[in-house]
């Protein structure tokens, strides 16, 4: 189900049938460095992982991470969307792109349509990022995209640092 589009890109629900790009995402060498192991390494786990994931997110919350397909063709590019988890205060953005289509502001693109969204369909009064302390790009971007440096800290259930932003919607979106 698409949940959002943008001049060069939709924003869909996730299902099964994505999962031969998703296990080559959460397998990518960024995504095994910056956002963790996941230990998904088959075809059938992808699939797994998809259904008690996003699918079973966007079921209880009505939002989660959402495929990021280009517009013109539907190739699938990465994910960005919403997340609750217990380590955070509130509902978090996340977000990640495949190889080939970093550089070109996809990302931002994508995440300025997910910040707009939580703030003016979810009406989330506010937003959370985490990021590793040395991700630079994904530090910028949250900075770009108007998140504040909250602190840096170790969440729980994890054993690396993470920086903690925060966007109260009373500001424009980036």
């Amino acid at each position: 189900m698409r949940i959002l589009s943008t001049e060069r890109l939709h924003l869909r629900t996730l299902d099964a049938a994505d999962a031969p790009f998703y296990l080559k995402l959460v397998n990518d060498p960024g995504w095994l460095r910056h956002i963790g192991d996941k230990g998904i390494r088959t075809l059938d786990g992808a699939r797994n992982a998809i259904l008690e994931g996003p699918c079973a997110m966007q079921r209880e919350h009505g939002f989660s991470l959402y495929l990021v397909v280009r517009r013109d063709d539907g190739t699938p590019m990465g994910l960005c969307g919403l997340l609750k988890r217990d380590s955070l205060p509130g509902v978090d953005i996340g977000y990640a792109i495949a190889p080939r289509f970093r550089g070109h502001g996809y990302t931002h693109e994508a995440a300025c349509a997910v910040l707009a969204h939580a703030r003016d369909t979810l009406r989330l009064p506010r937003l959370f990022a985490i990021t590793g302390p040395d991700n630079l790009a994904s530090n910028h971007l949250l900075q770009k995209l108007g998140l504040q440096f909250i602190e840096e800290t170790v969440l729980a259930g994890s054993e690396r640092p993470s920086n903690v932003y925060r966007i109260e919607f009373t500001s424009p979106v980036a």
